[in-house]
This record gives structure tokens, sequence and C-alpha cells, in this order.
């Protein structure tokens, strides 16, 4: 393993460790209500589901659940924001040793770490998007939009335009392998270590070894 290799692992690790102050996530009203959905979503499919059944399934009123989400899609994708914060605060807390892509392999590992604490309702939402094209295009916009966060960050850090998208591209092509091994193979390794080896392999692959 080389020095380059072993800062990638030391900086997942220290910025995981900003993700895991912020709390384990607790299945409250909006909790609840997720879990309903993507159950329903599971058994009847997403356009048979209703915000009614969804809101019966978790045993609180329709109009609780218009409170949490605008509508049933947004169950889906509210996480969205939750991930484009944790990557933009990862990023800024790297130390300023870190180079743009130890801070990159860092902030996504801590997305990882986040997954991974929610393993089973990440993959049974990922069967429903799979599922529909329209849920698979808005998936699309996501990323996009996430990796337009990571290159705000990683500019706010000094780092160059061009350096800075690049960096960020990468790292969201590498997030996007990283979870499509994990999220269909029920014995891959943790998250965040996937993530960790992707990046390792990517600096293999680009420094020709």
């Amino acid at each position: 393993m080389s020095v380059a290799d072993i800062n990638i692992a030391r900086m997942s690790a220290t910025v995981i460790t900003y993700h895991l102050r912020m709390g384990r996530w607790e299945p409250n009203a909006r909790g609840r209500l997720e879990q309903a959905a993507l159950e329903l979503f599971g058994e009847r499919g997403f356009e048979q589901t209703t915000a009614a059944a969804i809101a019966e399934r978790a045993g609180v009123t329709e109009r609780t659940f218009f409170r949490h989400y605008a509508d049933k899609r947004e169950v889906l994708f509210a996480g969205a924001l939750v991930m484009k914060d944790l990557l933009v605060g990862a990023v800024a807390e790297a130390p300023a040793s870190a180079s743009p892509l130890e801070a990159t392999a860092g902030a996504i590992a801590a997305v990882g770490a986040m997954m991974q604490q929610r393993r089973e309702l990440v993959r049974q939402r990922q069967v429903v998007v799979d599922a529909n094209p329209e849920l698979r295009e808005r998936e699309l916009a996501k990323m996009s939009t996430l990796g337009a966060a990571l290159t705000g960050a990683l500019r706010d850090r000094g780092v160059g335009e061009l350096t800075a998208r690049l960096t960020a591209e990468a790292g969201i092509a590498v997030f996007r392998v990283a979870f499509d091994s994990w999220v269909n193979d029920p014995d891959a390794a943790e998250l965040p270590d996937v993530v960790r080896a992707s990046f390792v392999e990517l600096k293999a692959v680009t420094s020709g070894e």
C-alpha cells in the first residue's frame, strides 16, 4: 500500500468521525413514514401507492405526511439535502494538508458511513428507483447536484476550477461504482470500505500502476 493510499484511508476515517458526531438516525414520525412508504412501494409498486396509504401504514394522519413531504417522490429523495450538506461539511473540515482527491475520498466515505447505518432502507429504496424510469432520471439529477456541490466545496478550499470539477466528477463516479457494488451484494464489505478501496483502485488506474 502506498503513502497516498494510506492518506486516503486516514482521511476517510477522519471525516467519518465528522459524520458520526451528527448522531444516529432514529425512526421518528418522518422515519416511520419513510419505512412505511418503502414497504408499500415494494408491496404495491410506486405508482399504485398513495400518500394516504403511507400515512395509514405509519400510524399518522395524511396531514402529517404532507408536513414532512411534498409528495410520495420526496420520500425517496429528501435525503439528497442531507448528503449534500455532509459532503460540503466534510470537505470543509478536511485537514489543510489533504489533497483534493483525499478530501473528496474522505467526504464520500462519510456519506457511505451514513448509508451503512441505514443499509436495509437504502437497498429497499434502490429497488424502487431502479424499477421506475422517471425515478432513475431524478436519481441522475441528484448525483449531478451532488457533484456540483462537491465542486463548490473544493473551490472554497482554494482548488482551481478545472481541478475541482475533475476531482468532483471522479469522486461521484467512484461513489456510484462503489454504491452499485455494495447495494447489490448482500455479502459486500461496509460501504465506507468499498468506497476507500474504489478510490485506491482509481489512483492505481490513473497512475498506471
